[in-house]
């Protein structure tokens, strides 16, 4: 539970310093302009966003991390009111 806690912690963290972009596209936008230092997947995201989203990622040298949250509660954490799968922590 302590790594939740964490996540949750340093994910408010990003948010209170903008460094945060939401959404498929727009951390496509930024993965191809190289400002990302890693990105965030849903647990419960659909495996063909997932495979291309690591392939683009291995390629531009950017980190990609499988979250303990499902795309509801991600957007909860993020105090949106829509489901949120994919996070950009910018650099």
């Amino acid at each position: 539970m302590a790594k939740n806690e964490d996540f949750a912690e340093e994910l408010k963290k990003k948010f209170a310093e903008k460094k945060i972009v939401l959404g498929l596209n727009e951390t496509k936008r930024k993965l191809l302009s190289n400002k990302l230092e890693k990105i965030i997947l849903a647990k419960n995201i659909s495996d063909e966003i997932k495979e291309e989203l690591e392939r683009k990622c291995k390629l531009a040298g950017v980190k990609v991390e499988i979250s303990e949250f499902s795309n509801e509660e991600l957007g909860v954490l993020c105090k949106k009111q829509f489901f949120v799968s994919v996070l950009g922590v910018l650099k």
